[in-house]
């Protein structure tokens, strides 16, 4: 993560530029409108030094208070012009920008939720919350104080040297003089801010890494008294960070000053020469003031396009961060012409399925068999044999290396892909439950899914007595990730929710494991319930909750070594009858002699 976010790119990419800027389209009304009132803006501000200069050469000199009133009053009125076109710009400016943000973080989420299993086995949470938090935020710097603002500065830059030349182009060419130190002290600032810009980038994404690692673990970290190691840890993090961005403050506050002696040495070259210019009488008093207000406005303009010039970069790195993720096309879609939308009866056939995480390790090898409609089967096997492996090939989280698995005789590849998924209910043992209330979690935002259904299923699979004793009952909101139930219940709540989808397809992976025994007497009801008329795939290493199945598939190093009845396998004493021995080492003589 470290290395990509190092990665500056150009100061300025013309097709990256493009693409961001093709974000304003709707709202090339109001960006219009704020061009027009920087326009308008600038101009106003422009002309104000050459209003001083008329007060001076032609009222102050000739004593006309009432051509000088007039002038003041033109002033005054181009200041209150500036103020309501700079407040119009700024409102219009920021507007616009937020609502880019809004579109930008949409698009990302959409594209997130569209990407397969293995795009999030590669990408660390925290990146992703980078792109679609601080990356975007940095595209806003770009909306609100980059695009218009350079033009603004552009634009000033322009109207002061036009004047400046009209006024007198001898003291033009004397600010002019200053020029190549201010190019050299720009170029400078540059070159370092870059350094260190790259190093809080850095700094930033380790922060966001860490942080997200350590709030998720943070029970961990507290069970193992982690506490002092990990704050340690985070300080060295943070101070990377401090350093960074102390770094960049240096820089800034070199650089700035730097600007002000310039412009400095500017209005003592205009004042030296400008004012040798009055005394001989070739150059009027109000021309030489202008110039000097003319001067602390040249170098306005270039301190502001030296800072966008920052934020330029970090635009440019963030949308290439940005537009990478975006253009990543999901790995598994469904087909432009699905032979089929939906699941009919449920049969289930793997056919010599191979699969692999990473080239060359092998998780499956050559896996077959088939599973009839209303069939119950369980998969049993060591730890990392890959039974789970099996469900996350079944509804394509991935897609087999090898062979083919079919539903109702059509590959899954060949089915509409939400349709497919919305046919296969998995209940896992980790069960994850969104911030919400109990009727949102059962039901998932499916409003095909009444209040009713939804409560029948929950008394179904004996949810309903806890739900009850909820502060809100089916209303009763949920801490994050269900924080206030308890494993048991979340385990029943999951039950619920997919009893209350009604798919043709139900797999339980490891759902029992963490139920208490008392809860597990309810599940067991609620199982038979839940299961009957469907076909069934049971993952599970307690053998006890499997010795009904109607098959049993032993898995070991990938590969399918055993298949039958619980009694059929035990005759046996192949690897199903020695995983049974290991869990019931003290009824072992029992069972060694069969039934």
């Amino acid at each position: 993560m470290a290395e990509e976010e190092q990665v500056l790119g150009k100061a300025y990419d013309a097709r990256l530029m493009r693409r961001l800027l093709g974000y304003i389209g709707p709202y090339r009304r109001s960006a219009f409108a704020a061009i027009v009132c920087l326009v308008l803006g600038s101009a106003c501000s422009i002309v104000q030094p050459y209003l001083t200069k008329l007060a001076i050469d032609r009222s102050i000199r000739r004593g006309d208070i009432g051509g000088l009133a007039g002038i003041a009053a033109l002033y005054i009125l181009s200041i209150v012009l500036v103020f309501a076109l700079n407040f119009g710009q700024t409102m219009l400016v920021n507007l616009m920008g937020q609502k880019v943000m809004r579109d930008l973080r949409l698009e990302i989420f959409r594209h997130l939720q569209r990407l397969e299993a293995a795009f999030f086995d590669r990408n660390p949470v925290g990146r992703l919350m980078t792109r679609v938090t601080t990356d975007v935020d940095t595209l806003n710097e770009l909306f609100t104080s980059g695009v218009l603002s350079v033009f603004d500065d552009i634009f000033t830059l322009t109207g002061i040297l036009i004047f400046l030349f009209l006024l007198d182009h001898r003291l033009a060419l004397a600010i002019l003089c200053v020029l190549p130190l201010l190019v050299a002290v720009t170029l400078l600032f540059k070159i370092k801010v870059r350094d260190s810009y790259r190093r809080v980038r850095t700094a930033i994404a380790r922060i966001n890494t860490f942080l997200q690692e350590n709030i998720t673990g943070a029970a961990v970290v507290q069970i193992f008294g982690q506490e002092r190691k990990q704050y340690r840890r985070f300080t060295a993090v943070n101070r990377e960070h401090l350093d960074a961005n102390l770094q960049s403050i240096f820089y800034y506050a070199l650089f700035l000053p730097l600007l002000e002696v310039v412009g400095a040495l500017a209005v003592a070259l205009i004042v030296w020469y400008g004012g040798l210019q009055v005394l001989s009488g070739t150059l009027t008093l109000g021309t030489l003031v202008a110039f000097i207000q003319y001067s602390d406005r040249f170098f306005r303009p270039i301190s502001d396009l030296s800072e966008k010039y920052t934020i330029l970069q970090s635009t440019m790195a963030s949308s290439e961060r940005i537009f990478n993720l975006l253009d990543t096309p999901p790995a598994i879609i469904s087909p432009e012409q699905p032979a089929a939308r939906a699941v009919e009866r449920g049969k289930i056939e793997f056919r010599d399925v191979s699969f692999a995480y990473r080239p060359g390790e092998p998780v499956l090898r050559n896996i077959s068999f088939t599973v009839q409609p209303g069939e119950r089967i369980a998969v049993v096997g060591a730890t990392g044999a890959g039974k789970s492996t099996l469900i996350a090939l079944l509804n394509r989280s991935y897609d087999t290396g090898g062979g083919a698995i079919l539903i109702d005789g059509v590959d899954v590849r060949d089915y509409e892909l939400a349709a497919l998924r919305r046919s296969i209910g998995i209940v896992l043992q980790d069960v994850f439950l969104f911030s919400g209330s109990v009727m949102d979690n059962i039901r998932l935002g499916n409003r095909s899914i009444g209040a009713g259904d939804a409560v029948r299923a929950a008394e179904t699979v004996h949810a309903d007595p806890f739900i009850r004793r909820l502060d809100g009952e089916y209303e009763a909101r949920l801490g994050e990730r269900g924080a206030s139930l308890s494993v048991g219940q979340k385990q029943l709540l999951s039950f619920a929710r997919a009893l209350a989808y009604d798919p043709k397809i139900l797999v339980l992976d490891e759902a029992t494991s963490s139920v208490d025994t008392e809860t597990e007497l309810l599940v067991r009801d609620a199982l038979a319930r839940l299961l009957a008329g469907r076909t069934s795939i049971v993952i599970a290493h307690r053998l006890s909750t499997v010795q009904n199945a109607d098959r049993i598939l032993v898995l070991h190093h990938g590969r399918l070594c055993e298949t039958g009845t619980h009694q059929e396998l035990l005759h046996r004493r192949g690897i199903y009858w020695k995983l049974y021995q290991l869990q019931y080492r003290d009824q072992a003589p029992a069972v060694a002699t069969g039934p």
